[in-house]
């Protein structure tokens, strides 16, 4: 059967750091009233201002019926306004408002502190070869999911 114990399995521990960073960032995101996923919207219309519910849903791994709730909340808290699109009347393009905006800065402020613990954990050379451990171990997982 196993060879080592599941605690020494690769997949054991990328789950275990997976689930740490998510954690952190959970308790970190519910200070500001944010989900990981409302967070990650708000992110992503930082970097592309307008996107449709189906374009934020493909970038933040949803559904696009659970994408259509969080806007639904993001829009009611005043972080996103959403108006229809100029080329199709029937979708919606979501934008931050300035509230939004300024909710994110924060949070990101608060959230890329560990992002600079973590790298300050690390050599340069020591940083670098956990990136390229952690890009070939992503590359591996993903060549191996099967598809329908």
């Amino acid at each position: 059967m196993a060879d080592a114990p599941v605690e020494e399995y690769l997949c054991t521990r990328i789950r275990r750091a997976e689930q740490a960073l998510m954690a952190h960032h959970e308790a970190v995101l519910r200070g500001y009233g944010l989900t990981m996923t409302q967070y990650t919207v708000l992110l992503a219309l930082s970097r592309e201002d307008g996107m449709s519910g189906a374009q934020l849903a493909r970038a933040c791994g949803v559904t696009q019926q659970t994408m259509a709730t969080v806007l639904t909340t993001l829009q009611g808290k005043d972080l996103i306004r959403r108006e229809p699109s100029p080329v199709h009347a029937k979708v919606l393009i979501a934008r931050l408002t300035p509230a939004g905006t300024a909710l994110l800065d924060h949070a990101y402020q608060e959230v890329n502190i560990l992002e600079r613990q973590l790298s300050d954990t690390f050599s340069a050379a020591e940083h670098a070869a956990l990136c390229d451990l952690l890009d070939r171990a992503t590359a591996t997982l993903v060549d191996q999911t099967r598809r329908p």
